[in-house]
């Protein structure tokens, strides 16, 4: 019954680490319009070009970090 249980918990801790690892952004600038933008995966250099070359934990930090640059600031 323990072992059963343990291993239930131990399978439950598994699968969800995948999901928790997903949440990352980018700030990044689209090649045609020159729009700054935040994309949840890391920009392929083509179209959408990664400005800061760092990856971040949420979005908020990411728009902070996107304001700050100076390649995105409104002219």
């Amino acid at each position: 019954m323990v072992r059963t249980i343990a291993v239930a918990i131990l399978a439950t801790g598994t699968m969800s680490l995948p999901a928790v690892a997903a949440e990352q952004y980018w700030v990044a600038r689209d090649a045609v319009s020159k729009q700054c933008e935040i994309v949840p995966k890391k920009p392929d250099g083509t179209l959408v070009v990664d400005l800061g070359k760092k990856q971040y934990a949420s979005e908020g930090e990411a728009r902070k970090a996107m304001e700050a640059m100076a390649d995105c600031k409104k002219k």
